[in-house]
C-alpha cells in the first residue's frame, strides 16, 4: 500500500474518532462541571487544558466562559482539534483514499459530515449539549458500523484500526486526568462524595457506567473504576483494549509486510508496562503521573507509525 494512502486512512478514522472524543470531553467537564459549587467556569479551563487546546483559546479569549468554550471546542474552525474540523478533515482523507473504502463507507462519512455541519452551524446553548453530543456520537458511530460491516480485514482495515485505538487510548487517558488531576476542588475530597459522583460520571462519559456495573455492581469505588478503564481489556475504551487493538493490527502489518519496525517494540513495551501494573501499584506512584506518562507514550507511538509506514505530515 502506498503511504499515501496508509496516511490517509489512519488520519480519516484518527480525525472521526476526535470529533467523538471531544465530544465525550465536553460531556465529562459539561456534568462534572454540576458537582461544583462555586467558580462555574473552572471546569472549562480544565478541559481545554486537558483537550491540549487552552493556549490557542488564550490567544483568543481572554475568560473561560461556558459559551466561548464550548464555540471553540465545537465550532471553531481555527481550533483544529473542534468537532467541526476534525469531521472536515475526516472526510478530506476519505476523498484521497475514496477508492480504498467500500460505498458503505464513504456514504456515511459524508452524511456524518453534512448532519454535523448542520447540527453545529449555530452555536450551541447549555440547554442543547445532551442532544448536540449526542448527535456527534451517534454519527461517527455510523461510520464505524459501516466498516466493521463491509470492510475486508486486511491491511487498510488494520490502519484503520490504529487510528482509531491511538485516539481513542488519549481520549480515555486524558478524560481520566481531567477528572482526577484538574476537576477535583482539593485533595481533601479525594475518597468523599463528591469525588465517588465524579467518577460514576467519568464512566457515563464514555458510555461504561452499565459495563461497569455489570461487573462490579458491590464495588464501586475510584479504585475499581479507574482500575476498569485502564487495566479491564474487555471494555473496548479502556487504555488496556486500545493497546491490545494496536498491538494486533500492527502484528498484522507485521506478518503482511514481513517487516518488524521500531513502532512494534515501542507498543511491546507498552503493553508490558501495562500487564505488569495493578491498580494499587497505579495510584501508588500517582494516578496523574501514570496517564501523563501514558499519553506520551502512546504519542510517541503514534509518531513512530507516521514515520515506519512513510505518511508523516
Amino acid at each position: 500500500m502506498l503511504g499515501k494512502t496508509a496516511g490517509g486512512l489512519y488520519w480519516m478514522f484518527r480525525f472521526l474518532e476526535r470529533s467523538e472524543n471531544t465530544a465525550r470531553l465536553i460531556e465529562a467537564g459539561f456534568r462534572i462541571g454540576l458537582t461544583r459549587s462555586k467558580d462555574p467556569t473552572a471546569e472549562w479551563k480544565s478541559v481545554l487544558t486537558t483537550a491540549g487546546v487552552r493556549s490557542a483559546y488564550d490567544l483568543k479569549y481572554d475568560n473561560y466562559s461556558v459559551e466561548q468554550a464550548l464555540d471553540f471546542l465545537l465550532r471553531d474552525t481555527s481550533n483544529p482539534s473542534s468537532v467541526i474540523s476534525s469531521i472536515e478533515n475526516a472526510r478530506t482523507n476519505a476523498r484521497t483514499v475514496r477508492t480504498a473504502l467500500t460505498t458503505e463507507v464513504w456514504e456515511a462519512v459524508n452524511e456524518s459530515w453534512m448532519a454535523l455541519k448542520e447540527v453545529l452551524k449555530h452555536p450551541a446553548k447549555e440547554t442543547e449539549l445532551p442532544s448536540v453530543l449526542g448527535e456527534i456520537r451517534r454519527h461517527t458511530a455510523l461510520v464505524r458500523g459501516a466498516m466493521h460491516g463491509t470492510m475486508l480485514r486486511n491491511d487498510i482495515f488494520d490502519f484503520t484500526q490504529i487510528g482509531i485505538a491511538l485516539e481513542r487510548a488519549d481520549n480515555t487517558a486524558r478524560i481520566i486526568d481531567v477528572k482526577y488531576y484538574t476537576l477535583l476542588p482539593s485533595a481533601s475530597f479525594v475518597g468523599s462524595t463528591l469525588d465517588n459522583v465524579q467518577w460514576e460520571t467519568i464512566l457515563r462519559s464514555v458510555s461504561a457506567h452499565r459495563s461497569f456495573r455489570w461487573l462490579n455492581d458491590h464495588d464501586i469505588s475510584p479504585a475499581s473504576i479507574a482500575e476498569f478503564l485502564i487495566l479491564d481489556s474487555r471494555f473496548p475504551r479502556s487504555l488496556s483494549f486500545c493497546s491490545r487493538i494496536l498491538e494486533e493490527n500492527l502484528g498484522f502489518l507485521a506478518k503482511d509486510y514481513g517487516i518488524r519496525l521500531p513502532c512494534h517494540d515501542l507498543i511491546d513495551a507498552q503493553r508490558e508496562k501495562l500487564r505488569q501494573h495493578t491498580i494499587a501499584s497505579i495510584f501508588d506512584e500517582g494516578l496523574h503521573h501514570f496517564i501523563t506518562t501514558f499519553i506520551r507514550d502512546n504519542n510517541a507511538i503514534g509518531q513512530q507509525i507516521e514515520i515506519d509506514y512513510r505518511f508523516v505530515g
